[in-house]
């Protein structure tokens, strides 16, 4: 194919145009010129081919590659920026990587026999580009491409692989499957078209085929979804139901895409005849996106204010602190802790003593193994500054390799925080950006779990759209806006705390862990049991509360003082406490927790009406350290003094008719009184479950919105990619804009174009010799130019060749001597549509003069 109908290469813009990595070995030529041969002039993206080829001869592969494409096929022989709409072809005894904008070839690592430059290419496609890479595996033998896609499948970006019938050697194609991280099998002449679906019609990883949320498909019957879950279940032995369903059903209306299947039912069949894709589905909701500081206030705030705070309360004895970053992705969060705290050590030299043990977790297997390695793209340099660069990286080929110092600090391991017991002493616990992808039960669940995790005083550390919810007595923020919570030690309810009780099996079988049990239990502590029964027959009825007035515990028989109030299940002191008592021992409750010291009350009447009576002692607990800032109230029954007997005068009886009767209207007051205050508490109960429930509202609109501007994110570079294909075209025709005017230019031929209606659309430089013109003339009519032409008819003459199509030509004369052949011609578009005149002016004075002397003589 002639150069000049070559399709024109577009500028590699980072981050915006997509690369497809296309790998090929034994019978590979026939699989890329089929695939070649689809792929349209303009489809926007790069491609990058590599094939096993003998490194002693010249290779013609490009050669015949182009006779398939009209695209331009080179071959690379040196790092070379990379440009959409053009193929790359691998040169004999070399490897090709992706690094930046360029494509880089180096001398193979390997020796001849254990090469795999599909998988080198692969990689660094996924390094690069993360979810944007794409690889495709044609036929070949070996399994060269299986890792290189397994890299690109981490990251998110889409692998192919030919369907293995289709091959002449299938083995590669078949590796690749088997080791299911494939997205899409099929024949080489149909990949493109599904490519070019799935980065046209999906501008969002989270989106569905049409490229935007059908709402039709994202609100399936529960059944269904229910059904897709409990296959992943049963499948993974991972529960996904306590998830976001508006987050798993993007993530399965996106694998629905790749298969092109139209139902949940469809894909429910699909998944039930294809275990492997329930694989990629796990791991397609695991998928999840962090950098290093992200939210670089969060970890200056963290450096600065929280770090020397919690270093500061630690007893000297006690030098090692210990984080859990649960959910910790590809490790830039855990990495990121280290390097502040090595920061916030050096800065402060107080404590150089102290060290920090970093556990650092996730469910994605893939996204851990990535982490252990701590090998990082360039394109981290966005996000870490130069000096941070230099201190704690060292440079490798196309990235930075985490230092020793750091990663020793930090311990990966594969963990579900839902079914996992959590680490425990923990002086930080940073969450983030996980909790928004759950339903609020789980949410609550997990802050009362991550609070039992936590040490007294520790922090715990949410994403920017996150809160501690309703547990606010759990966790106390740092400031109003901060995502950084202190825990309190005396917020713990002990009824809410739900233990994750699941354990990974074990190696050994039922029989063998039976047979180790010893036959004879050892007895128990003969003085531990005789204290038991002591307490629990002899000890008075006592319980101990919370700062709040919420009971945690209960001993002995509390029904004669306390009831549970009518409505809504609320264990508070204030509400349990039997009228008689309610109000004393709220008065005794607040001042023995302002003063710090055991308040009694004694010959209280349970009841106004009974005879019974009883002594309460309020008493603050300060030791042991887990119980500081409870209350323990206790109650003792007394026995009513006797009524003294005796004669009494009637001045006295009548005395004691009158108090008698005033007590009994107060009594009758305060019953009142008591009536209306509860009356009020229930109004106030009522509209502070209200705004709560409002609350959760907006903090579940809020975690969507946080979703939502993720998935705008990825949105918004899919249309950077657009916008630079625009850029492009729009750079070539300025560029053409000025070759044409350049040209006119050369020529030294006086110029001027007109419209349909005859006003001055463009002239060359030339033109001012003939007609007075500036460029505040453009859009003036001819018929008010003043030229030095002898030419009254020119304007009629222009009329006439617009309305013939035939052009006109005439020497003409001017005022100052000179002779000039004036040729109009219509002017005609591409399309061959008539948009006005061209008017040309050359100077033909030389050869009126010579034709003047020949006459002469």
């Amino acid at each position: 194919m002639s150069e000049q109908h070559r399709a024109s290469p577009t500028p590699y813009a980072k981050g915006c145009t997509r690369i497809v990595g296309l790998g090929a070995s034994a019978g590979g030529l026939a699989a890329l010129e089929e695939f070649l041969a689809q792929v349209p002039a303009a489809s926007g993206l790069a491609y990058v081919v590599v094939q096993h080829l003998d490194p002693t001869h010249k290779a013609m592969l490009g050669e015949l590659l182009q006779r398939s494409t009209s695209m331009p096929v080179r071959e690379v022989h040196a790092a070379q920026r990379i440009e959409a709409n053009a193929v790359y072809v691998i040169a004999p005894n070399a490897e090709l990587s992706v690094s930046g904008d360029r494509l880089c070839p180096a001398e193979p690592s390997q020796p001849r026999g254990q090469r795999l430059p599909i998988d080198v290419l692969f990689s660094s496609l996924a390094r690069e580009l993360g979810e944007r890479a794409i690889g495709v595996v044609l036929s070949g033998m070996g399994t060269d491409g299986t890792l290189g896609l397994q890299a690109i499948k981490a990251q998110g970006g889409l692998a192919l692989a030919q369907q293995p019938e289709s091959a002449q050697f299938d083995a590669m194609p078949r590796s690749a499957i088997a080791a299911g991280c494939v997205d899409i099998v099929a024949q080489p002449a149909d990949m493109p078209a599904r490519i070019l679906d799935m980065t046209r019609q999906q501008p969002t990883p989270d989106m569905g085929a049409d490229g935007k949320a059908d709402e039709a498909d994202l609100t399936p019957s529960q059944g269904e979804l229910g059904a897709i879950l409990n296959l992943v279940h049963e499948h993974t032995r991972h529960d996904l139901t306590l998830y976001k369903s508006n987050t798993l059903l993007r993530r399965i209306a996106r694998r629905m895409a790749v298969h092109e299947l139209t139902g949940m039912e469809a894909y429910k069949v699909f998944l039930q005849q294809n275990p492997q894709e329930i694989d990629l589905l796990f791991k397609e909701v695991l998928i999840g996106v962090t950098t290093f500081f992200r939210d670089p206030e969060v970890w200056q705030e963290l450096k600065d204010a929280v770090l020397p705070r919690v270093l500061a309360r630690r007893p000297s004895d006690e030098r090692r602190l210990r984080a859990w970053i649960a959910g910790c992705s590809t490790g830039e969060e855990a990495y990121s802790l280290a390097i502040a705290f090595t920061e916030m050590v050096e800065s402060q030299p107080e404590y150089s003593g102290f060290e920090l043990q970093i556990f650092a977790t996730d469910l994605n297997a893939d996204a851990i193994a990535v982490a252990r390695a701590g090998q990082y793209p360039a394109t981290i340099a966005r996000d870490v500054s130069p000096q941070r660069l230099a201190r704690f990286f060292s440079e490798r080929a196309g990235g930075y390799l985490i230092d020793k110092r750091i990663r020793e600090m930090v311990l990966f391991a594969h963990h579900d925080v839902i079914l996992d017991p959590p680490f425990t002493r923990l002086d930080l616990l940073s969450c983030r950006n996980l909790l928004i992808y759950f339903d609020a039960s789980l949410q609550q669940r997990l802050i009362a779990l991550f609070h039992y995790s936590l040490r007294p005083g520790g922090v715990l550390l949410l994403g920017g759209s996150e809160t501690v919810g309703r547990a606010q007595a759990m966790f106390r923020p740092l400031h109003q806006k901060s995502r950084l919570y202190w825990r309190n030690p005396n917020g713990g309810v002990i009824g809410t705390l739900h233990f994750p009780t699941h354990r990974r099996p074990s190696a050994k079988t039922a029989a063998q862990e039976t047979s180790l049990i010893h036959p004879h239990n050892t007895p128990a502590n003969l003085q531990s049991l005789a204290d038991q029964v002591l307490l629990q027959t002899y000890s008075p009825a006592a319980v101990l509360i919370n700062e709040v007035g919420d009971i945690v515990y209960i001993n002995g028989r509390t029904g004669r003082y306390l009831e549970p109030a009518a409505g809504k299940a609320n264990w508070n002191i204030h509400v349990m406490a039997r009228p008689g008592i309610r109000a004393q021992l709220a008065v005794a409750l607040r001042n023995a927790l302002q003063a710090g010291a055991p308040v009694e009350l004694h010959g209280l009447r349970i009841d106004d009406g009974a005879p019974a009576m009883v002594d309460i002692t309020v008493q603050p607990i300060t030791h042991p350290k887990s119980l500081e800032g409870t209350v323990m109230i206790v109650f003792r029954d007394t026995v009513l003094p006797p009524n003294p007997r005796g004669r009494r005068s009637n001045s006295t009886g009548a005395l004691d008719a009158a108090v008698s009767e005033e007590l009994i209207r107060s009594r009758e007051e305060i019953r009142a009184l008591r009536q209306e205050m509860h009356a009020s508490q229930e109004e106030l109960q009522v509209a502070n479950e209200e705004l709560q429930s409002t609350n959760e509202e907006l903090q579940s609109a809020n975690e969507e919105l946080t979703t939502s501007k993720e998935e705008a994110q990825s949105m918004n570079e899919e249309l950077q990619t657009i916008n630079g294909e625009l850029q492009a075209k729009l750079d070539d025709l300025a560029l053409a804009q000025s070759d044409m005017q350049n040209l006119l230019n050369s020529t030294a031929i006086a110029t001027l174009f007109l419209d349909n209606e005859l006003n001055v659309r463009r002239f060359t430089e030339q033109i001012t010799r003939v007609i007075h013109l500036r460029e505040g003339d453009i859009g003036r009519p001819l018929s008010e130019l003043a030229s030095t032409l002898i030419y009254p008819d020119l304007l009629a003459d222009v009329k006439e060749t617009l309305r013939t199509l035939a052009f006109s030509e005439k020497q003409i004369a001017t005022t100052d001597s000179h002779w000039f052949s004036v040729r109009i011609m219509p002017y005609r578009t591409l399309s061959n549509v008539i948009q006005g005149a061209v008017i040309t002016f050359v100077d033909i004075t030389a050869t009126k003069e010579l034709e003047a002397r020949l006459r002469k003589e």
